[in-house]
């Protein structure tokens, strides 16, 4: 197989992971697994090649793609539990091992260390971008590897980033900028709600106050992206679900843990963390992220 054309396997189909399965499909051979057999039958009706277990997967893989929910996953995945021995003794010679996830840099460079003894390379490549820009190839991939890692994964990155940025030659270096990255979406999308709640509180028009607030010096990404599906929070069947609101219980908490071991205060994102973490215990968990603006509003004013 070309270096140009690896042989790909992505595991976990969820609400990124299949969207970058599609993606290299077009252009590289690629094996999907997700233990859910309703993802793995997404897959396989969007034209990605499926396989009955993790470590069918794997084989034959020079790039294995992983896209997890949390550390916890991720250490099962690759060094097993007690009913799986994992897919690190699966792999192949020299294979990169690609970890989209965000999962801080805790036991990163351990874990790098497992795999190299097994003779795979850790490419620590977090992404942020959303679903719909997976699937295009438009994701923002921060990046920390060696050089040959990175040389090995990087047909691959490059079919899924419109920006990627080389932070570091270590693991760890990618998540470490995650880390911060998040710091900063989960204050901002905190602040948005926080803001158009405010304004509804104040009589205004929400939509007018939306567009008032985003053509000026208060505008954000978030603002412009969680904003609209703000507005929509209280509706029957609430926003889409581009991105769930525990997933940013996890990556502030992240941010906290980070930010502690380096001695560092971080009190604006511990009340971003607060907020979210109220949104979660309100069941708002699996919801769209921009339903947080429920906790400060929860009902809508007449």
């Amino acid at each position: 197989m070309s270096s140009s054309t690896p042989t790909t396997a992505v595991l976990g189909l969820g609400a990124m992971g299949l969207p970058m399965a599609t993606r290299l499909a077009t252009a590289l051979p690629v094996r999907g697994y997700d233990p859910a057999p309703a993802r793995l039958e997404l897959a396989a009706q969007a034209g990605v090649r499926t396989a009955g277990s993790a470590a069918d997967a794997v084989r034959g893989a020079a790039v294995v793609l992983v896209a997890v929910r949390d550390a916890a996953q991720l250490d099962a995945l690759l060094f097993g539990t007690a009913d799986d021995d994992g897919i690190a003794g699966h792999l192949e010679p020299g294979c990169a091992v690609v970890l989209t996830s965000t999962v801080g840099t805790d036991g990163i460079a351990e874990l790098a260390a497992r795999l190299a003894e097994r003779g795979a390379d850790l490419v620590d490549a977090p992404l942020s971008g959303g679903p719909a820009r997976a699937g295009a190839g438009d994701l923002l991939v921060v990046v920390g590897g060696t050089p040959r890692a990175r040389a090995t994964a990087a047909p691959v990155l490059d079919l899924l980033a419109s920006t990627l940025t080389v932070v570091g030659d270590a693991a760890g270096d990618g998540q470490a900028l995650k880390t911060v990255n998040q710091l900063l979406c989960g204050v901002h999308i905190a602040a948005a709600a926080e803001a158009l709640a405010l304004a509804e509180a104040l009589g205004l028009d929400r939509e007018r106050a939306l567009e008032a607030l985003g053509a000026g010096a208060a505008a954000s990404f978030m603002l412009g992206d969680r904003g609209p599906r703000m507005l929509l929070a209280h509706d029957p069947d609430g926003a889409e679900v581009r991105s769930r609101l525990d997933i940013f219980v996890k990556d502030l908490g992240i941010v906290g843990d980070a930010a502690r071991r380096a001695h560092l205060a971080a009190p604006v994102a511990a009340a971003a963390e607060q907020l979210f973490l109220l949104g979660e215990a309100a069941g708002l968990g699996e919801a769209d992220d921009s339903s947080v603006i429920r906790v400060l509003s929860p009902r809508r004013r007449s």
